[in-house]
This record gives C-alpha cells, structure tokens and sequence, in this order.
C-alpha cells in the first residue's frame, strides 16, 4: 500500500455523504436543548488550550441521558484534514425539567495537523457542541450549537510547545 491518506477510507472523508450510523445514533425518550456556547479566550496563541463550556437542559417529561459531542472544524490548513473530528463526549444524565452545565478543555494537540511531523497551524477554526454530528440528519431532532475561535502565532511543531 502506497496511498496513506485517508481521503474516502473513514466516515471523516467522504466529503457530502453522511454515515449510515453516526457516533451516538439512537432515541431518546425525552427532549434536549442545547444552550449557552462559550469558548475562552475566543482567540489563542499557537500552543494554548480552548476551554468550552454548555448548557444542556433537559425539556422532556422524563429524565434522560444524552451524550454531548464536540467536533472541530478547521476552516484552512495547509494539508487535507477530516471534516470534522471529534474532540470531546461525555454522556450526561439530567433530570426531566433541569439542566446542567457541561465543561470541556480542547488541548493544543487536538488541533495538530500531520505535515510529516505533527504541526500547530494558525487559523479559524469552528467547535460544534450536541447530542449528534454537525449536519446529521435523523427522526429525533438534536440541536448544534456552533461557535468559531481563532489561533494566532506561526506555525510550529507540537513538540515545540
């Protein structure tokens, strides 16, 4: 095998076409909203870390788990990159009518791009926060919030950091 990449092999790479059974398919028998997106700072230097935070509220009748995802989206770079990865999950049980506030940490490495070593790259770059995938089309409806975030600095390799 001499084509490494990626391109049309994973769900991540298929360009418009959407997996039969994206992570955290399923039902659920009572309702979510999402709310209350922050990103700080909303622009970093190179070797920083993102903390993101949300509000999940449970509007159903009964209580729920629902698990929340985080995917990222890399506006530009120089080198091909998935549509979007996921960063962070976790699934959270909230009681019918309450809510709860959901906080992550997006590390440096997990926007590191491969250019025959790991890179940070400066940009813009878009977290998606929900119970599915951005985009993701099925019978019970779950919301994404998204909210864009910028890297200032050069170019450098991870171990730099």
């Amino acid at each position: 095998m001499e084509n490494y990449t990626m391109e049309g092999r994973t769900y991540r790479y298929y360009g418009q076409e959407a997996p039969l059974y994206p992570f955290g398919y399923g039902l659920s028998y009572t309702t979510f909203r999402y709310r209350d997106l922050v990103l700080s700072p909303p622009e970093l230097p190179i070797c920083a870390n993102l903390s993101v935070s949300v509000v999940l509220e449970n509007t159903g009748l009964r209580d729920g788990e629902e698990v929340v995802q985080l995917y990222l989206r890399w506006e530009q770079s120089s080198v091909p990159v998935p549509r979007w990865q996921l960063v962070a999950f976790r699934r959270v049980a909230v009681l019918a009518g309450q809510e709860a506030k959901l906080s992550f940490q997006v590390l440096a490495e997990q926007r590191a791009v491969w250019a025959q070593d790991w890179r940070l790259e400066p940009g813009t770059f878009t977290l998606f926060a929900g119970g599915q995938q951005p985009g993701q089309k099925m019978r019970a409806p779950s919301e994404v919030l998204s909210a864009r975030f910028s890297v200032t600095g050069t170019a450098r390799p991870l171990r730099g950091c």
